[in-house]
């Protein structure tokens, strides 16, 4: 009569696995007729990404496989080691894109903004969790919530010098998130809100902005201001999907695909290759996975047994959530170009290792919360608080 048998969540694993197949077929179709890029070896980055996902999966596992009571001893290290890394690309990293962003290791590159998403999250829901221990229902004050945006400034100061405001905007819409949920006052949101909007615009006033990244605003703002310079990606990331129709143009077989027209097509624009060589239907059943991970994170966290859990959970899935929208938006020209990759589809290591890690912290935050429900024979009435 005791407890229910925790299990994992499998439509939460099952929509992130299906994702992760699409995203290497995708990749392995956005490369394979690129000999410049692959060195005429087709399968190049079809292996390198079966390798990124394989060693994803084991940081899955290791994670999965965590006792919850080590999250919270982890938390601060890798918060730590994320401020470690973001402040070694300044000194040491490489410019990719008018963006220094990446160490070399090896012959391995790694972003560390993409771990740093991860790590801002976890630091903020320890935080609010100490601070609410043995009150669950203790309202989040003004004291707790400076503490929060003092956690998530270090990084998000570290990020704007390199400069990545791909990943600012990404991180910014997190941390909205994760204030909301751990019940900040209004008054905050909104004030965070227009002090945002009031950021962007003297930052653009002042000319704080690097030309290209005005230009990539301008582009946004009317794509065909200059279709074969700062517009280019737009216009031919729009040729593409237009081309797939409702049923695509089948894979392999994407025509703006296989000509390379797409910059990137294999990172930042590979939902492009989904467009044309899978058509609407396919493009919407994408979007469909991605979304249904979301839910499922927000269901998790609804149902967490700790304030730890349940912030984690929800500011995992507006990371998530609101890097797919920017991602497939700037494909279809209604958000700006920004170096975001789509996550668990894209190729790159940095991003799947992130994702994995978050998938395998949310599954553990789900196994805590299942394992220590009742069962439907004992009355919610008659058990006592822990």
């Amino acid at each position: 009569m005791g407890r229910r048998a925790p299990g994992l969540d499998w439509i939460l694993m099952g929509a992130a696995m299906a994702l992760v197949v699409l995203g290497t077929l995708l990749v392995w179709s956005a490369t394979s007729a690129r000999p410049a890029l692959t060195g005429d070896d087709p399968t190049a980055y079809l292996k390198k990404q079966l390798v990124n996902v394989a060693i994803g999966l084991v940081l899955l596992v290791m994670v999965l496989a965590t006792d919850h009571r080590w999250l919270r001893i982890v938390a601060p290290l890798a918060y730590l080691a994320s401020i470690v890394g973001l402040v070694l690309v300044l000194v040491m990293g490489t410019t990719v894109n008018g963006s220094r962003s990446w160490l070399m290791l090896g012959g391995m590159s790694i972003q560390p903004s993409e771990f740093a998403k991860l790590a801002v999250v976890l630091g903020m829901g320890l935080l609010v969790a100490e601070r609410s221990e043995g009150s669950w229902r203790r309202r989040v004050g003004s004291g707790d919530v400076l503490g929060m945006l003092a956690i998530a400034g270090v990084p998000a100061a570290l990020i704007l010098l390199q400069p990545d405001l791909g990943t600012m905007l990404v991180l910014s819409a997190t941390v909205f998130g994760v204030l909301a949920v751990a019940g900040a006052q209004r008054r905050w949101l909104v004030g965070l809100t227009g002090a945002g909007v009031g950021a962007a615009v003297l930052a653009v006033g002042l000319g704080f902005l690097k030309p290209y990244q005005l230009d990539r605003f301008m582009a946004f703002t009317n794509p065909d201001l200059d279709p074969r310079g700062a517009g280019y990606n737009v216009e031919q990331a729009r040729i593409a999907i237009g081309n797939g129709g409702i049923f695509g143009q089948g894979l392999f077989d994407g025509s703006q695909t296989k000509s390379g027209f797409v910059p990137e097509q294999h990172t930042d624009f590979i939902f492009t290759v989904a467009g044309e060589e899978l058509g609407l239907i396919g493009a919407g059943a994408m979007i469909a996975l991605l979304a249904i991970i979301v839910w499922r994170c927000l269901a998790i966290a609804m149902h967490a047994e700790d304030m730890f859990g349940r912030v984690t959970a929800a500011g995992i899935a507006c990371w998530i959530g609101f890097q797919s929208f920017q991602n497939i938006g700037m494909c279809l020209g209604i958000m700006p170009v920004t170096g975001v990759p789509l996550p668990f589809v894209s190729y790159g290591g940095s991003s799947m290792f992130a994702g994995m890690l978050a998938l395998g912290l949310v599954q553990n935050i789900h196994l805590r919360s299942t394992s220590s429900l009742p069962t439907r024979f004992v009355p919610s009435r008659v058990l006592v608080p822990r």
